[in-house]
């Protein structure tokens, strides 16, 4: 059966995470109910990462399988007429059957926008985190030097967390400033249940002078959650990127280009 790719954009705000519960406030149950509608069939989505509530998606990369055809712009503006407002399909490719959109995916990119200001902003509420106390952008990276690469991240992995082994590779975390905007970006083969939200956490306390860098170092030693910061909010978290390898020919776009596209504004300095 012919196999379609779909890149998928959602706001996560108002949507309980990525995948189908009982209730059907989540993105996969409303993106499900759109293909039924546009297929005339009912349909099931494979994703390249299931997200938590209130946490958003810019590439966000679906697979299914169907005999029905369409034309690619109807794949895309089809369904979009049929999905709420906080949901967009952005692109749709046929894809050989040997594509499969988690296992074939060989890293997934994660951004977290932090303003750092000493008063909230109402129009940045579930789009950017927030946070009070001045950050100091050298001591967040000298941290994050200590968890790039393969290390059991146990103490960053939530108690819910299933997966069957908690050693990750995180092949890149950058963090840059704009202005009053910390951009973080986390690059891994795959992640644990929390684990970026929790990584934010730590950053954050270093990052505020409430630990030394070395702390991060410790932390991965221990392997003990309790000892680590507490999970940051999921407000300014972002999917932004998956990647495959290129036989696959599908779109490729910057995870930070994606992000400031989206938000439809660019910090100062970006």
């Amino acid at each position: 059966m012919p196999r379609m790719a779909l890149g998928v954009a959602y706001d996560g705000s108002s949507w309980q995470g990525w995948q189908t519960q009982t209730g059907g406030r989540t993105v996969q149950d409303r993106l499900e109910s759109a293909l039924g509608q546009f297929l005339a069939q009912p349909v099931g989505t494979i994703c390249a990462g299931r997200t938590d509530t209130g946490v958003h998606g810019l590439g966000q990369v679906v697979h299914i399988d169907t005999a029905v055809q369409r034309r690619m712009e109807s794949w895309v503006r089809g369904l979009n007429a049929l999905l709420p407002d906080s949901i967009a399909v952005q692109w749709a490719q046929a894809v050989p059957d040997t594509f499969h959109a988690r296992f074939s995916a060989v890293s997934r990119t994660y951004l977290y926008l932090v303003r750092n200001s000493r008063v909230r902003s109402p129009m940045l509420h579930g789009r950017a985190g927030w946070v009070y106390h001045a950050l100091d952008l050298a001591s967040m990276r000298e941290a994050a030097r200590f968890l790039v690469g393969e290390h059991d991240f146990s103490c960053f992995r939530s108690s819910q967390c299933q997966a069957a082994s908690p050693v990750r590779t995180l092949q890149a975390l950058d963090i840059q400033r704009y202005g009053d905007f910390f951009l973080f970006t986390f690059k891994a083969n795959a992640f644990l249940h929390h684990m970026v939200r929790n990584l934010m956490g730590a950053l954050l306390y270093v990052g505020q002078g409430r630990q030394a860098p070395a702390w991060m170092e410790a932390l991965l030693a221990q392997r003990d959650r309790r000892l680590a910061a507490p999970t940051f909010a999921p407000d300014g978290l972002y999917l932004a990127k998956v990647d495959y390898p290129a036989e696959f020919g599908l779109p490729v776009l910057p995870a930070d280009k994606a992000l400031f596209s989206h938000l439809g504004f660019y910090p100062a300095g970006c």
